[in-house]
């Protein structure tokens, strides 16, 4: 097997392009069934073997700068730069992480876990080469789905302005997580479509480089032909417009046609984007039939294709798409906003039920934002869908645009807290911070499913400004579901268990964990309350003044930043009251980014575990008490 041979990219510059076929093969092997076990990123990766292959077979890493947009198809880039056996360990705790990772290897040069930041990141690495004297190549590979976001479309027009030597390397597979949608989706359809345009664009240059030399008038009216050709070809030419020369569509998994036009790509001068056509699954069946199913999976069977999932109550943002569908059945101005995340975000089935009333507008999050603000302004009741890490590219606009003009508009924020395997690019742990200090804004998180139905009817039927939910990416307790959602009143908490000893004021997934607790401490004779702290902002008043006014001790706990979380909600509160004598302490996230692995060992990283709460409380407790329980 040629894979065996391959520890680092200069193995890869030996082999022939035959050889390179066959290593080809054998890398989607390696994958298809490394994936079975671990999960993973599978249809993406299996999409870009060939071009990867290419990469590392022309040019010189790391010197040579590649910049993976997202950073979620760079598994190839990782095998062949010398961790191939590390993959046993992919997205595990402390092993190989699913992105791009520069602590990993000198050849990662840059982190993403969000889409449209590669060519922002080429054009900072271009400009920094040239100030120092350096001439090697920078190139950045970007999909067509993040091709939509606002940030590459800023970078491209810098790009084309600046005239630095990069290469932009469109990987089209028509696809982002979810199939692409818009004006960019549609005018790279032409290009990819229309097979005359190559064709006709070669014969016109070698046709011009017949022209004698004798300048002036007849060269101008040359270049101005070739320009005219371009608009009766692909209406727009868009990148070429830009100040990019194109180069493309090629066949992203022919070698020979790869080659070639990376090699034409070198002997441009200035900017450069090599239009690369690629199937999403290349190489496995079921995800090339299914590649939107297939793009990040969990362990799954070679022969049939079937996911491995564990039966069990419904995730959460299961729970939530089937309560609005419920919730839309009777208001018709309920409108669903996702960025390119109908099926992470649980809204499939609201789609295929309300077709009309599902906008997916790509990866654009603050575009999301601002029009669901419109639609607010013209009565809609519109419900943004979005995963809490993603929910940060459109900060301005939640202050901006939603909350400074108290706008209805309702935020569905999922995978709040940690995500096990995607890690620190995608832990939602800091949406409490920056949405609790915007004015007008309610933030709430349930304790189970039931709660979550109820607080979608609570936001839904509140008329007073923006609210957001923010909940797990967990399944829930299996709890009993009330045949009709009903509000809740805003701002009130709830005392889920009493108890003289001691308080435990917590929300969403914690509260299992706080349980856990509370049953230890029972053991050693301690009586714990637990609160159900449901409402973030605006906190329950009337409970936070009895609970100062019992003198009892108490932790508060969450699965978010520490730093401007509930935690510090309850510190401020008591501080505004002149309420300086309580013993409390915060248990949540530190000021550190948790890395890759299971929820379980994330928690167990940084002490959110249902015996060091036990230990905290005990600590926390006068020392007679302490003695009572058998510490010194």
């Amino acid at each position: 097997m040629l894979l065996e041979k391959i520890k680092e990219p200069k193995n890869v510059k030996e082999l022939s392009i035959s050889q390179l076929e066959q290593l080809a093969a054998e890398i989607r092997q390696f994958l298809i069934e490394k994936l079975s076990i671990t999960g993973g990123h599978l249809a993406p990766n299996l999409g870009v073997v060939e071009l990867t292959l290419m990469l590392h077979y022309l040019y010189d890493s790391p010197t040579d700068k590649f910049i993976f947009d997202v950073g979620h198809q760079s598994y190839v880039h990782k095998m062949l730069t010398g961790r191939m056996d590390r993959f046993d360990t992919l997205r595990k705790y402390k092993g190989l992480c699913g992105f791009v990772k520069r602590s990993e290897s000198e050849h990662d040069v840059w982190e993403a876990g969000h889409s449209s930041t590669s060519l922002s990141a080429a054009m900072g690495m271009a400009l920094a080469r040239d100030l120092k004297g350096e001439t090697n190549k920078v190139i950045a590979v970007i999909g067509d789905g993040a091709l939509t976001g606002g940030m590459a479309l800023e970078a491209l027009n810098h790009i084309g302005h600046e005239k630095k030597n990069l290469i932009v390397v469109l990987n089209d597979n028509e696809m982002s997580i979810a199939p692409n949608v818009g004006a960019i989706h549609n005018y790279l359809g032409k290009i990819r479509s229309d097979k005359h345009y190559q064709k006709a664009k070669d014969e016109l240059q070698y046709l011009l480089n017949k022209i004698p030399a004798i300048g002036g008038k007849i060269a101008k009216t040359a270049e101005r032909l070739k320009d005219s050709l371009k608009y009766m070809v692909v209406s727009g030419v868009l990148f070429e417009e830009l100040g990019l020369t194109y180069l493309g569509p090629v066949d992203g998994h022919d070698l020979n046609k790869l080659q070639e036009v990376f090699q034409q790509a070198n002997n441009v001068t200035g900017p450069v984007l090599v239009h690369v056509l690629t199937t999403k699954g290349k190489g496995y069946s079921p995800a090339e039939s299914d590649s939107h199913k297939w793009h990040g999976i969990t362990p799954y069977k070679i022969e049939s294709g079937q996911v491995l999932k564990a039966v069990g109550p419904p995730m959460y943002t299961e729970v939530f798409g089937d309560a609005l569908i419920e919730l839309a059945e009777k208001d018709e101005r309920i409108i669903a906003v996702t960025p390119a995340m109908p099926g992470g975000s649980g809204l499939m089935k609201f789609a295929a039920r309300f077709p009309g009333r599902m906008i997916d507008v790509g990866i654009a999050e603050q575009h999301a934002a601002t029009m669901s603000a419109a639609l607010a302004i013209e009565g809609m009741k519109p419900v943004f869908a979005v995963y809490s890490t993603f929910l940060q590219r459109a900060y301005d606009q939640v202050v901006h645009d939603i909350c400074r003009q108290n706008l209805n508009v309702v935020f569905a924020i999922d995978r709040a807290g940690f995500v096990g395997p995607d890690g620190e690019t995608h832990h939602g742990v800091y949406d409490i911070p920056f949405l609790r200090h915007v004015p007008n804004m309610v933030l709430m998180m349930p304790k189970d499913e039931n709660e979550l139905r109820n607080m979608m009817k609570t936001a839904l039927d509140y008329n007073d400004g923006p609210i957001a939910i923010r909940y797990p990416r967990v399944a829930g307790l299996g709890v009993e579901i009330d045949a009709e959602m009903k509000p809740i009143p805003i701002g009130t908490w709830e005392v889920l268990r009493e108890g003289d000893s001691a308080t435990i004021l917590t929300l969403g997934p914690m509260i299992q964990v706080a349980e856990e607790a509370a049953d230890m401490l029972k053991r050693d004779g301690l009586n714990v309350r637990i609160v159900n702290a449901r409402f973030i902002k605006p906190l329950d008043k009337a409970m936070l003044l009895q609970l100062a006014a019992d003198k009892q001790k108490m932790i508060v706990l969450e699965e978010g930043s520490q730093q401007g979380g509930l935690g510090s909600a309850v510190l401020e509160f008591y501080s505004e009251h002149g309420i300086h004598d309580l013993a409390i302490r915060i248990m949540g996230i530190p000021d550190e980014f948790i890395e890759h692995g299971s929820i379980k060992e994330q928690r167990q990283e940084i002490g959110l575990t249902s015996e060091q709460i036990a230990a905290e409380m005990i600590k926390l407790m006068p020392r007679r008490r302490r003695s009572a329980t058998g510490q010194r």
